[in-house]
């Protein structure tokens, strides 16, 4: 769909404190690495592309394109930016913001996933229409609308550990949430990659509840042997560091795991003589 748009046909440099930012803007998330690359580029080549703004009173613009531009020519010191203004309605503000982001891939799943869902909210759109707005299938609404199931922790968790919207579809097959915790976990605890994911997946969901359950017990129990260790060579440490000749033999037989600890009843003497 062609949004009939009235820019004025020249870019003029408005006053950063006179922008306000889209109301309905997608975008959450900034990487703080990325835009301080973007704010390095300003300061050697300046900005090279105009921001988008359209005029809301007689001093005041909002932004509708060109948001990472603007925090970073904050961030080099600007106090004004090329603009080019146009004249659109709220909606059609809202589907250029959309577009814009997501022409870009300015936005992380989840982002595009929440803004398209409050622009259909707010305008009563249904997956068919607001794929005709976005020149997208009405499938491909659907199927990222669905990653809103995630709760906002299991998101972070993604978004931290920079894991793929395919990662997210290979999670979300887990319907129980907690069984969905223990998956998102592995998967980011073994740095597994998409095809590694949706394998993992397949393979937790066919198996039984008893053959799950037996398998976080035994990752509890190694665990648990991993404290035990690190404590007993703290330990064992701490007896050398005093003086005695404390030694620590392990021996595992497959069904358990032998610790011996010899300590002697006396202190070892230093041979060195003070001067």
């Amino acid at each position: 769909m062609v949004l009939n748009l009235r820019k004025t046909g020249k870019i003029v440099e408005i006053p950063l404190v006179q922008i306000r930012p889209c109301k309905t803007q997608a975008r959450k998330y900034y990487d703080a690495e990325s835009l301080q690359a973007l704010a390095r580029s300003i300061r050697y080549n300046g900005i090279l592309q105009p921001v988008t703004v359209r005029k809301v009173t007689a001093m005041e613009y909002e932004l509708i394109a060109g948001e990472r531009r603007l925090r970073a020519a904050a961030l080099c010191g600007y106090t004004k930016i090329p603009c080019i203004i146009i004249t659109c309605t709220d909606n059609q503000a809202e589907v250029l913001s959309l577009e814009e982001n997501l022409q870009r891939a300015d936005l992380n799943c989840f982002e595009e996933a929440e803004g398209i869902h409050q622009w259909m909210s707010r305008e009563q759109l249904s997956p068919q229409d607001a794929a005709r707005y976005l020149g997208k299938r009405p499938s491909a609404i659907s199927e990222r609308l669905k990653l809103l199931y995630l709760d906002d922790e299991e998101k972070e968790l993604m978004i931290q550990a920079h894991l793929s919207e395919r990662h997210a579809k290979a999670v979300l097959k887990v319907e129980n949430k907690t069984d969905r915790r223990i998956v998102l976990s592995d998967i980011i605890e073994r740095s597994m990659n998409i095809s590694q994911s949706e394998q993992y997946v397949e393979d937790y969901i066919g198996q039984t509840l008893y053959e799950r359950m037996r398998m976080q017990r035994r990752k509890g129990v190694l665990r648990d042997i991993r404290m035990f260790h690190n404590t007993v060579s703290k330990a064992v440490t701490a007896l050398q560091v005093s003086g005695l000749a404390a030694e620590t033999e392990q021996y595992d037989d497959g069904d358990c795991i032998e610790y011996v600890i010899r300590i002697p009843k006396t202190r070892t003497v230093s041979t060195e003589m003070t001067a």
